[in-house]
């Protein structure tokens, strides 16, 4: 028994799903702290959700909020209705996909490297990434894009090295899948497109070898991608998003100068990386890059290589006719990482930009494992002390990287203002306030927040006290024009208005205003007016 334990293809397979528990455990632990809030995009998906679950309408897209694909939103709605409208539930699946893409983005590495030091080497080190660790803690459905794509290179991956058909059954699927998930994944079938000349180039006689796998291939992403796109055809307005008022391709966003716009944007993309990161404090550290100094250190490195090695290989291929299966590998890098870094660079609005670019994540861990590959080969054939002081080196850094980004996150990021701010803390304070509140008390919401309009008749901004209080409070109802207050009563108006006070004061001399704070020290309070009890109810607002 001992010695089927420490087989090496056992002791791959147990270090992996350690290490994907582990990277689940760290996007799980202490889920209501952190991030502080409910963001009104992560509530809009919850409010969907309950909408779904009272109605059974289940749909592909859902319009709300420049409009959405409704494959998230669905798991979202059967978690809300599993375990109710909360923010464990809300974010659950995004903890799933999240520790998913640990694994997925290992198993690509131990096929494209043939490398089991490789496959648990880029394992780890999304597991451990505060870039990858916040958006698997926030629920936007973006959160599949790196879950998908990892398992769908993995297994094309896996059927061009054994031959075999069915890899590309789930490979197509799961590509054609992505269809449904988050609007930056319209582009990934560019991958194919930039990476197929490069495969006829790396096999011999690869249309003949392959062409039925190929079609395997598509029949099974058009399959899974088929609901959409005939909701496309049906209602092609949903194809159009709010993408296109941003796109660099514009004359009014360019200024007439594509070119310069285009290196501007496409600049600011590659340096979130190492140099400047997103500023968005929902979406990273700022002004922090996106790496930490290790990592990003790492990737730059192997980025580097792989452009130096596919330049390399493709002249020997051109000038000698010579075929190496290693052209596709960092082709496939490549093509990658630049198709899914599109989405941000053909852009203007808000560079960097971390969530855009969020297809990027499997891509840029394996060119970062690129240098660690080099260094586990020269650790196998050191010896003796040399042996031990590398492979301590190698493991005291690759740990020094895990926790500065778990520090990073769940102490500074965690304490920092400017993350609650981001997450519009205030507003999911006043959701739990009013469900504090007793169900004799009457309450009522302004919602001035601003924001697009939703078809509930609220802003945006008033989304997460719709998610967090439905179904949990009496006697709530947010203020319209010919709303009747009724006492014992609390007013909440979601940005400040003294105006409201002193108008109530001309019919109700003894409402108050109160401060509420539920989590002193970072700007997270707000103003309830208080109206005691009255004789006879006011019938104005």
């Amino acid at each position: 028994m001992r010695s089927i334990l420490l087989r090496p293809r056992v002791v791959f397979w147990c270090a992996l799903i350690l290490i994907t528990v582990a990277g689940f455990a760290i996007r799980n632990y202490d889920i209501t702290s952190v991030p502080s809030g409910l963001y009104p995009d992560e509530a809009m998906n919850g409010v969907d959700a309950i909408q779904a679950n009272e109605s059974g309408n289940y749909r592909l897209f859902y319009p709300n909020n420049y409009g959405r694909e409704g494959l998230f939103i669905n798991l979202q709605a059967f978690a809300v209705k599993a375990f109710g409208n909360n923010v464990p539930a809300l974010k659950l699946w995004s903890e799933v996909f999240g520790a998913l893409a640990v694994l997925g983005t290992g198993l690509l590495a131990w096929e494209v490297f043939r490398s089991r030091y490789a496959a648990i080497a880029a394992s780890f080190l999304v597991a451990t990434s505060f870039w990858a660790i916040n958006f698997s803690r926030i629920g936007f459905r973006a959160i599949m894009v790196p879950f998908l794509l990892s398992f769908t290179f993995y297994f094309f991956f896996r059927g061009l090295r054994t031959g075999k058909i069915f890899p590309f059954i789930p490979s197509g699927f799961l590509f054609g899948l992505g269809l449904h998930t988050y609007v930056a994944y319209r582009l990934a079938p560019l991958i194919l497109i930039l990476f197929f000349p490069f495969l006829l180039l790396s096999y011999t006689s690869f249309l003949r070898r392959f062409w039925k796998h190929g079609l395997v291939f598509i029949l099974f992403a058009g399959l899974a991608a088929a609901p959409m796109l005939y909701d496309f055809v049906k209602h092609p307005e949903i194809f159009s998003s709010r993408s296109a008022a941003v796109s660099i391709l514009s004359p009014e966003i360019n200024k007439g100068n594509f070119w310069g716009t285009f290196g501007k944007t496409l600049g600011l993309s590659l340096i979130k990386y190492n140099f400047v990161g997103d500023q968005n404090w929902r979406h990273n550290y700022p002004p922090y890059p996106i790496l930490d100094p290790i990592v990003g250190t790492l990737f730059l490195a192997g980025f580097l290589f792989s452009i130096g090695m596919f330049v390399r290989i493709l002249v020997k291929r051109i000038r000698f006719g010579r075929v190496d299966s290693e052209l596709a590998t960092h082709a496939f890098l490549l093509a990658g990482f630049f198709t899914m870094l599109a989405p941000e660079f053909l852009t203007e609005e808000g560079l960097p930009h971390a969530l855009r670019s969020i297809g990027t994540q499997p891509f840029v861990f394996l060119f970062a494992t690129i240098p660690l590959v080099f260094l586990f080969r020269r650790l196998g054939k050191s010896k003796g002390g040399t042996k031990v002081a590398f492979a301590s080196f190698l493991f005291l850094t690759l740990v020094g990287s895990a926790g500065f980004n778990i520090v990073k996150y769940f102490v500074y990021y965690r304490q920092n203002p400017n993350q609650h701010n981001a997450f519009d803390e205030r507003t999911t304070n006043m959701a739990a306030y009013l469900n504090s509140l007793p169900g004799g008390i009457h309450k009522y919401v302004v919602p001035n927040g601003g924001g697009q309009m939703i078809d509930n008749g609220l802003p945006i901004t008033a989304q997460p006290i719709v998610f967090l209080t439905h179904g949990k409070t009496e006697n709530l109802e947010f203020l319209a024009p010919d709303s009747v207050i009724k006492s014992p009563a609390v007013i909440i108006a979601m940005r400040p208005d003294q105006s409201i006070l002193e108008n109530l004061r001309r019919f109700v001399p003894d409402a108050y205003e109160t401060t509420i704070d539920l989590h002193p020290g970072f700007g997270t309070d707000f103003r309830a007016i208080v109206i005691p009890e009255q004789p006879t109810e006011s019938s104005e607002n």
